[in-house]
Parts: C-alpha cells; structure tokens; sequence
C-alpha cells in the first residue's frame, strides 16, 4: 500500500508551536477513569480526551515509519501509531520473536509517555491476486491474524477492496476483481482478520474479537482501481453511480475531498474509524493551522476521538504488548497446507489440447523424461511476487521458505522420471532429448505500486522466446505466473495447454496437485483476458468487449488420483 508515514524516511517533523511535553506535570496518578475497563467506551474516551493537550492529540493522529523514530519519540510527542513499510524489517533475516521484541520496546516507550496511550502498531498483510472463494478466503485470513499476531503487531493494512478496471494498474494484483460483485463478497476477509461480530452486535463501529485477531484497515478509499490508462494515483473519471461500484476522483485528492470523506464517508455511511492521511508535512503544520483558526478544535477532537474507540474496543489499555502465545504459528504446517489449498484452487485453465485433440492435462506421472523450462520455473521471488519481505519483492531461492514449481514437480512425478529442467533452452536442445512433454514456467518480474505500472504487458524477457523454442518442438504445457492478465497473443496457438497461475506464493505443491490430476481445476478468472492492449481498458459489461479469454472462464478437469 501506499507508504502512510506522518514523518519523512529521512528526519522526523516536530510539532511547531507546542510547548515540550518535557516540562509538563504528570498526569494524576489517582483514580483515571480512562484506565478502567469496568466504564463504558464513550466515558473512557471522554475522559482521556479531557487530559489531553492540543500537542498529544496531534500526535495521536500521526503515524510513523518504524526506521525513523525510537521510544524516546513515541514517549514525547504521543505518537499514535508506528508502521512498518515495504522491507522495514528490525534486521535481516529477523524472527517472529524479533518482531516482537522491537514492537515491545516502542509500545513500553508509549506507555512511558505522560498519559500512556498505547501505541497501535501496522503493517501490510495482503498479497496476490485471489481469485478463490470468500469462506477460503476468510479461513486464510484468520491464519494471517494469527501470523500477524505472532509479530506482536495488532494491525494490518488488508484487505485491499480495490476493483482494478485497467491491467496495466501496477496495482492490480492486490485487486479481487475487475467485477464489484466479486469485491463484495470478498470482504468476508475482514471477519476472518478482526472476528465476527457478535449475533445483535453493533455494525459500523470498531470490533476486535480477541488476542488472537488484528485490526483490519480496508483500502483504499476510493475508486484508485479506476484510475485512468492504469497509471498508479492517477485520475479516476466516472460518475456517482460508477465510483460507488469501483486516489483521485474527477481532480481531486481523496484526502482533500471533504465530501467524500466527511459528508460521505463519516456521516452518510457513519463510518466510525479511523481514515488514514498521507501528508508529509502533516506534524509541522497542523498545529499553525489550529492555532490560526484554519482548522477548528472540533476536527482534531473527532480525528482523536476515532482513534480512541479503536484503541479501547482493541483493549489495548489493558493487554499493550505483544503475546508469545502465537509464536509457534508463523509459517506453521497447517498454515502451508492452507496456502496449498488456496494455490489449487485459484489456478485457472485456459487452454487444455488443441479443438481435434484430446486434453493435455492432466499429466502422467511416469513419463520417462519430462522437461521443465523458464524463468519462474525455479524462482520463489517471481512465484510470491512484490510485497515479499521486501517492498518490491526480489529474484531467488533465498527471501524465503517455499516449494518452487520445479521442486513440485520434482517432488509430484515418479522417482524413475527423469525432470530436466533448463530455464531458457533452444530448439535444438528440445528436440534431441525426446521429452514426454514440457512444463514452461514464465511471467512477469515482482513489483508493487508505480514501479508496476505497464503500457504493454509483455512477459520478462526471454519468456516468448522460451515459449517458441520448446512449444514448437514438443508438447508442453505453458503456466503463467503474474498478478494480472498479460499479453499471450500471438501465443497461444503454440501452446497445447496454458494456465494462469496469479502469484502463488510460497507453495509450488499446489500446481502441480492440479497438473498431475491429484486435485481437478476448479478456478474462474476474476479478470477480463484481452487479446491486445489497445482493448482497454475493457471489462465484462463494456459494449466493445472482445477478450481473448473473459470474465469468469476456467476450464475444469476431474481428479484422477495423481494416475
């Protein structure tokens, strides 16, 4: 997600125009009312509202990048929150337990602070392009929750409710669909992260279930999936009717439209959390505005007061720090065989044998001599793509545990097949070994956000190469690994079988379970296949829709036991 820091990479803005904190008298240390659990929500808030000085309320509302402030910070200006951005890590190669320790130094340098006011702690926690159904899509999330958990954070930047209507979005994997339906029932994540809520229980008001949930954060607020030519934070044109079903919208800035936020977003939908800013310069001029009339108090006591509810509803005043409970569940077993399972069933089968011939998949086990070929054949950094431990994502074996599609398929076929894998072999090479058949692993580079954005779409070199060379000389089997759709004409026709594979991440397992026929595909695409990008933007619905492959396709396979 967009980095959300109130505080630049390089320095930390300080309050302007307040008084240090430093020389302050401390807060009553009798009876507060704000620190008993006993009261209700709104009296604790009140409460602690009462106490609180103009500069602890602005720093309630800033959110801070982990890598530029200490405890000591969070301490004397009340910070509100801390996040970790895209590859922000305590250290390379760090633990569960490392996570914790760190978050449990800054949230005890929160507590230290005149009034302590925990802090909350936030990180981003989705990823790939999901195209599997909303009750395995909510048990995935609970795992997360749990995994987050494990870090001692409590909040995640998830889910991204996005509806990505142009491909070339660099964004788009984070995106369900291009359908707003499909984004709809996806947002089942959120009870799967934060807990359901409770039979006659309040809607539209914060919720946590318990220790063993974290905050949920859906974003972004709103249309960015509309944004025009797939330019990242770029202009959203559409009407009312358009924008209430898909950063900008018609010119202006979402954090700088009043009435989408305000008489929209907190008084229509009585939207009762907390909406993240991203300005910059957000500590050093907020106090000049207050205190030049430009910004009435009455706005910085509703920010406050939002984050507030959060905080209390979360019981952070009562359980601040970070529970090694949960420590065993980072990338436990039952987790992966989770990822597995979401991995099978959100491969989609484009293509499956020519219209004469019969269906190429599944494939035999006993082959004598297969080959596996490409450049994401054997890469866990292209298979998870962006956002994986670092912000970009990376090339290799070494980011992170996992089971690339060439370890699977090693792992799937019969110990007497012979797998010869070679990334980029030419046409000579194919024909002399008399393979069974080819399996081609290929797609795009990892990346997030702008860094992301394409105005064509084409595999990472030398993928169309690597296609030609082995599709024309035996029977292969072409798999796709990307987050979005890309351009496979004049392809296809090469092919004998293609599948969209998304980005499925750590667990190669799970392609080849529905390669070898231990499981059937199932798997729809989410997106609209177009045949060139001069087509779009182009989405299920439009006048002029001609795809290659549209909206909701997937051919199906039955299982054959791996035979």
């Amino acid at each position: 997600m967009a980095k959300l820091s109130f505080v630049s990479m390089g320095m930390i803005l300080f309050l302007c125009c307040c008084s240090a904190i430093a020389g302050m008298a401390a807060a009553d240390q009798g009876y507060l009312k704000y620190k008993d659990p006993s009261q209700p929500v709104n009296v604790r808030i009140r409460d602690l509202m009462q106490r609180m000085t103009l500069q602890e309320k602005i720093g309630q509302m800033t959110q801070v990048e982990y890598s530029v402030v200490t405890p000591e910070t969070l301490r004397n200006y009340s910070i509100g929150s801390v996040l970790s951005g895209g590859g922000s890590v305590p250290f390379p190669n760090a633990k569960a337990r490392d996570w914790m320790d760190m978050v449990n130094r800054y949230q005890n340098g929160s507590l230290s602070s005149r009034l302590g006011i925990p802090i909350i702690y936030g990180i981003d926690a989705v990823h790939g392009h999901n195209n599997v159904d909303s009750d395995l899509v909510k048990r995935i999330e609970t795992a997360t929750a749990l995994e987050v958990r494990a870090t001692g954070i409590n909040y995640v930047f998830a889910p991204c409710i996005a509806v990505c209507r142009d491909p070339r979005w660099g964004r788009c994997y984070e995106s369900y669909s291009e359908d707003p339906s499909v984004v709809q029932a996806m947002t089942s994540i959120i009870p799967g992260l934060q807990g359901e809520i409770p039979a006659g229980g309040r809607k539209g008001v914060p919720y946590l279930g318990g220790k063993d949930k974290v905050l949920a954060c859906a974003k972004h607020f709103v249309g960015d999936g509309g944004t025009t030519r797939g330019i990242n934070e770029n202009n959203t044109v559409v009407d009312w009717h358009r924008l209430l079903s898909i950063h900008i919208w018609n010119g202006v800035k979402m954090h700088a439209n009043r009435f989408l936020v305000t008489d929209f977003l907190k008084n229509t939908l009585k939207f009762k959390v907390m909406v993240p800013f991203n300005h910059t310069v957000f500590i050093d001029t907020l106090t000049q505005l207050v205190n030049a009339n430009v910004i009435a108090m009455s706005r910085i006591d509703d920010a406050v007061e939002r984050i507030l509810r959060v905080k209390f509803v979360m019981g952070l005043f009562e359980n601040p720090m970070g529970d090694q409970t949960y420590l065993s569940q980072l990338g436990s077993q039952e987790h992966r065989d989770l990822a597995r399972e979401a991995v099978r069933k959100s491969l989609v089968l484009l293509k499956n044998g020519h219209n004469a011939d019969a269906p190429v998949l599944p494939l035999a086990k006993n082959a004598p001599k297969i080959l596996v070929a490409g450049t994401h054949a054997n890469n866990l950094g292209y298979q998870c793509g962006g956002w994986t431990i670092t912000w970009q994502g990376g090339s290799g074996n070494n980011l992170t545990s996992g089971t690339t599609i060439l370890g699977a398929i090693t792992k799937a076929v019969d110990l007497d097949t012979e797998v010869v894998f070679s990334e980029n072999p030419d046409a000579d090479f194919v024909k002399s070994h008399n393979f069974s058949y080819a399996i081609v692993a290929v797609g795009e580079l990892p990346h997030a956000e702008t860094a992301g954005d394409s105005t064509n779409l084409t595999l990472a070199e030398p993928g169309e190469d690597i296609i030609s060379n082995v599709c024309s000389s035996v029977k292969c089997v072409v798999i796709v690994v990307s987050g979005r759709p890309v351009t496979m004409e004049p392809l296809v026709a090469q092919m004998d079988a293609l599948v969209a594979a998304w980005l499925p991440g750590s667990e190669g397992e799970g392609v080849a379970d529905v390669l070898f026929g231990d499981y059937g595909f199932t798997g729809k695409s989410s997106m609209t296949w177009f045949k060139t990008v001069d087509q779009l933007p182009m989405n299920v619905g439009d006048p002029h829709y001609d795809p290659l492959f549209p909206f909701g396709f997937g051919l199906t396979t039955e299982p054959t036991g791996g035979q």
